[in-house]
């Protein structure tokens, strides 16, 4: 049987914002909402989207983050009472048919005009919290493995809702971006962890962290 297709149902965008959190300012861009009509994505992000820490966020090894729309039931069911609207996970791309198991590091994918590689799994932080008013989410969301996808953008271009995506190219070995959210999460074995650190196409400061973890081992 066929892949189901793949596609991007919404494209979700915003810029940094002040809030409170615990009693103290912070600058925030966790907050995306959907947007009609196609924006262009180069290697600083999508046009009209920010972050507000691009040490930890953005930056061209994470300058489009993806997040599969088959999550969604799962964290409606897990947060009864939170509104979850596209974007509510931070992420530019809301997708349908792209998943973290299927996602090899390195893998190519043309979205409208614009071509992105997969570079790496999202790692929470509290600005999750922030955003979803639980407490107990960056936990939860490690556990869960429903990383979501950071590309970089190797072709320039503009993508929009409905746009349809497609796989160009991919690479020889197996490591996918759900097994780097295992390593993320601390469940990843010693195999897993040499296969990961023989990924030239993993950034290279995660290949440092996990060669270090194998120095522990």
């Amino acid at each position: 049987m066929y892949p189901p297709p793949m596609k991007l149902i919404s494209l979700n965008v915003g810029l940094p914002r002040e809030m409170c959190w615990q009693g103290r300012p912070m600058h925030t861009a966790i907050y995306k909402d959907p947007v009609a009509g196609p924006r262009l994505a180069n290697s600083h992000g999508i046009e009209g989207d920010g972050q507000a820490d691009p040490e930890h966020h953005g930056g061209e090894l994470k300058a489009v983050y993806a997040y599969a729309a088959e999550h969604y039931p799962f964290w409606r069911d897990e947060l009864p009472g939170i509104e979850l609207p596209w974007g509510a996970f931070g992420e530019n791309l809301s997708t349908e048919g792209l998943l973290e198991e299927d996602a090899r590091i390195g893998s190519r994918y043309r979205v409208g005009e614009a071509l992105l590689r997969v570079t790496q799994p999202r790692e929470p932080c509290h600005k999750l919290v922030l955003r979803l008013g639980d407490p107990t989410i960056v936990k939860r969301f490690l556990k869960s493995l429903r990383s979501g996808i950071y590309f970089a953008v190797e072709e320039p271009g503009y993508l929009g809702e409905g746009d349809a995506i497609e796989l160009v190219d991919r690479p020889q070995h197996d490591v996918t971006v759900h097994d780097l959210a295992r390593f993320v999460a601390g469940e990843a074995d010693r195999e897993l962890l040499e296969r990961c650190a023989a990924v030239e196409e993993l950034p290279e400061k995660k290949r440092a962290e996990i060669r270090d973890a194998l120095t522990r081992e």
